[in-house]
């Protein structure tokens, strides 16, 4: 029975929570020095970051091991 992999992609993009799984906002990486307030302040994780239930199957899939 090979490993099971995480996928690394996956692994960067999101992170598991207790009400299931997280999604980073686009655009809050890096260059934040010349954005608005108005638009760092909207793009701050809030409740609507979960990823939906029907995507939840397909990252216990890529992320086997997440804890």
């Amino acid at each position: 029975m090979p490993k099971l992999k995480t996928n690394r992609a996956a692994a960067k993009r999101f992170r598991k929570t207790a009400k299931g799984y997280k999604s980073y906002s686009a655009g809050r990486r890096h260059n934040l020095g010349h954005k608005p307030r108005k638009t760092k302040r909207q793009l701050r994780s809030g409740g609507s970051s979960l990823v939906h239930e029907s995507d939840v199957g397909r990252l216990d899939q890529l992320l086997p091991h997440a804890k």
